[in-house]
């Protein structure tokens, strides 16, 4: 028992001044003087929790370096909210190992109310701007995956080969783009929203990357059925990540958005892959 609570203690002292360094260094890339302020000084507290930790093993213990790069360079690539999301939920799993120790260090009880005032006020900060615009990037996004995938399966069947099915693909998913940006533009404005442009500007772009990402295997290999099953797999990636991401941020059902979205975007898939087999015979074309 005692050797499972010096372990505990251990790691919770690894754990907080690990953290108290990541809180300085997200402050420092925070855009936000209010919010700066705030991780500062919740890092602050996680500075005193490992000092009182110290105090009583008389050890002084590195911080995980490798946590802090990779909390950083998240936060760098996909924003301070996903990474301050994730961090709130470690912030709970915290608050719960204090409680459990604090009937050898009845002490600790406080720190497991700072660490739930730290949730609160980690949730309290997630407004990034790309994040008021989910809905504009689920439907770029979206649409390209079921539109796009749906096209170059038909395309992979109904035509010869792949520069062919790249440059249909390009000139199908560039103009998709642009007419799905537009289209968000008139309907935002339509209803009023002053921020029609950038919502506009979100969609377009999420539709954009998705043809790039989707297309890509066809302008790289010389096989059309390879591509084709490399191209379906990135589509299930991006759905993956990208679901990761939003029910991670906004605290929704992963499992749920993740197979709904991968059933209709392979479901039209496999249709248009049908389609184009039947159509290419029905026509007579050979290209």
């Amino acid at each position: 028992m005692v050797n499972n609570i010096k372990s505990l203690i251990h790691k919770i002292q690894r754990n907080e001044i690990t953290e108290y360094i990541i809180y300085l260094k997200l402050a420092g890339l925070s855009g936000n003087h209010k919010n700066a302020e705030i991780l500062r000084r919740i890092g602050n507290q996680e500075l005193a929790h490992y000092n009182y930790w110290k105090a009583k093993t008389s050890i002084e213990v590195k911080p995980d370096r490798f946590r802090v790069f990779r909390t950083v360079l998240m936060a760098k690539l996909l924003g301070l909210s996903f990474v301050l999301k994730l961090m709130e939920k470690r912030e709970g799993t915290g608050s719960g190992i204090y409680r459990k120790i604090a009937a050898v260090y009845p002490e600790t009880l406080r720190f497991a109310e700072e660490e739930a005032i730290h949730e609160k006020e980690l949730l309290d900060m997630l407004d990034e701007e790309v994040l008021q615009y989910v809905g504009s990037i689920v439907l770029g996004l979206n649409d390209a995956l079921v539109e796009l995938t749906g096209a170059l399966a038909g395309f992979t069947l109904a035509l010869g080969n792949n520069r062919l099915i790249s440059l249909a693909g390009l000139v199908t998913g560039i103009a998709a783009a642009f007419s799905m940006a537009a289209s968000d533009y008139l309907s935002s404005k339509a209803e009023g929203n002053t921020q029609a442009k950038k919502s506009a500007f979100y969609t377009g772009t999420a539709y954009l990357v998705t043809v790039i990402l989707l297309i890509l295997p066809f302008l790289l290999l010389s096989s059309k059925f390879i591509s084709l099953a490399i191209t379906l797999s990135t589509a299930v990636l991006i759905i993956f990540f990208f679901n990761f991401y939003i029910a991670t941020a906004r605290n929704l059902n992963f499992r749920a958005r993740f197979t709904e979205m991968t059933i209709i975007s392979l479901g039209v898939a496999s249709l248009s892959f049908l389609m184009g087999f039947f159509l290419k015979k029905l026509i007579g074309v050979d290209v």
